[in-house]
Formats: structure tokens, sequence, C-alpha cells
């Protein structure tokens, strides 16, 4: 469904991602791991078209590379940043309505009873939301929007535990619902509970792809491309 073919990104004079190839098929939740600038942002914003890159990047058999991306949106590639972009003066409900695509897949009804906080607050100001509920906020937005395949960047950074359950809860809903997620995150017990796949960048290239089984298995893969380093 979302194909990566030897794509490559720079940022001035700096080429950061180097080659990648990988895939995110129908119904996948497939998580894109590795150490702190080995490139998984910079993945996320190249398929959405905010990095100007080399290579092929396809949906659905159709081109993405070189579109602006208000044009990849529209072809249903929803992106869900690290700094999740509400808008603060605005309340909950506001924050949906934006959005919320007349007859897409999901309504305010829907993303509510997904995500019952936000039900709650649905009055409140972004300026009023925990991060955990800006993050809820942030993916809800995403999905009234009525994408097809969901882009998500460190969705669990930072949060409280508590609030992590109840984002891999909501994620796994969202996985059994057949909307394809590509996620970047770096809790490793959180793409363990969800991933079909797993993708390691390291410096700008792909250097493991496994099932979440042989992924789980291979502790020697985990200890070598993502410990922290001494």
């Amino acid at each position: 469904m979302l194909t990566l073919d030897d794509v490559h990104a720079y940022y001035g004079k700096s080429h950061v991602l180097e080659g990648v190839t990988m895939e995110v098929r129908a119904g996948e939740l497939v998580a894109l791991l590795g150490r702190n600038g080995a490139g998984k942002t910079t993945t996320l914003r190249s398929i959405a078209g905010i990095t100007t890159t080399t290579g092929r990047i396809t949906f659905d058999n159709q081109d993405l590379r070189g579109r602006e991306p208000y044009e990849i949106a529209r072809r249903g590639v929803a992106l869900v940043q690290e700094h999740r972009g509400i808008f603060g003066v605005l309340t909950v409900e506001e924050n949906l309505k934006i959005a919320l695509r007349k007859g897409g897949r999901w309504g305010l009804d829907d993303v509510y009873a997904m995500f019952p906080r936000l039900r709650e607050r649905r009055r409140n100001g972004g300026r009023a939301l925990s991060g955990g509920e800006q993050q809820m906020l942030a993916m809800a937005r995403a999905l009234v929007n009525n994408p097809r395949i969901l882009l998500l960047d460190e969705p669990t950074e930072g949060l409280a535990p508590v609030i992590v359950d109840e984002i891999v809860r909501i994620l796994k809903a969202i996985r059994e619902s057949g909307m394809p997620v590509l996620l970047v995150e770096q809790n490793l017990a959180v793409c363990e509970a969800l991933a079909d796949r797993h993708y390691i960048l390291e410096q700008g290239r792909i250097v493991y792809t496994g099932s979440a089984q042989a992924f789980k298995a291979d502790r020697a893969v985990r200890d070598r491309y993502l410990a922290l380093s001494q």
C-alpha cells in the first residue's frame, strides 16, 4: 500500500536518508525504530512531502514524491507529528470540527467513543489539556479527516505510564479497524504490543526488518541497534 524505494533525503549538505526501502501493507501496523538522529522523523516527513527527496514513494500505486503536502494529505496520508500541532486557542471540539470531513469513516461520536477523555474535555481549550490529552486530540483530529494511512511520530514520548496504556489501547483499536499505521516509537514495549513488523534505521539506512515474533526473539539486534551507546 505504502512503498519507499531507494529514498534519499537531505537537509542542506547533510545526507539524512541513504537509500531507504520499506513498505506498509494494507491493515498492518509497522514500527520504525532507531536511535535518536537515525532518520525516523525524516522518513515520515519525506512520505508526507515536507522533506525533499529522491527515489520513489508510492501510496496505493500513486507516486507521492514531488507533490505538495496538502496534495498528499488529500490522498489520505495523515501525519501526526511529534509536536502535535493542535490549536491552543480553540476548544477540543473546535479542533476536531475544523478537520472533520463529511462522509468520512470517523465522525465526532466515533472519536469520542475511542477517546472518552476528549468527550469529557470537549469544551476545554487546547492549552488546558495535558500532554497525553493533546496527543489524543492530535490523533483524533487526524482520524476525523478520513485518512487511509496514519503516520505517527513518537506518540507516547514523555507521557505517564497510565496514558501510554491508553494510547496503546487506542492504537490497537485503530489497527483492528483495518487502518494501516506507520509508527515511529522509542518505547519497545509499545512496539512489541502493537506492531506486525519492525524496521530499524541506523544512520539513514534500513539495517533490519523482521516480523513481530522474529524481532521479539532477537535480543542481539535490539542490543546492537537500539541500546543506548556507552
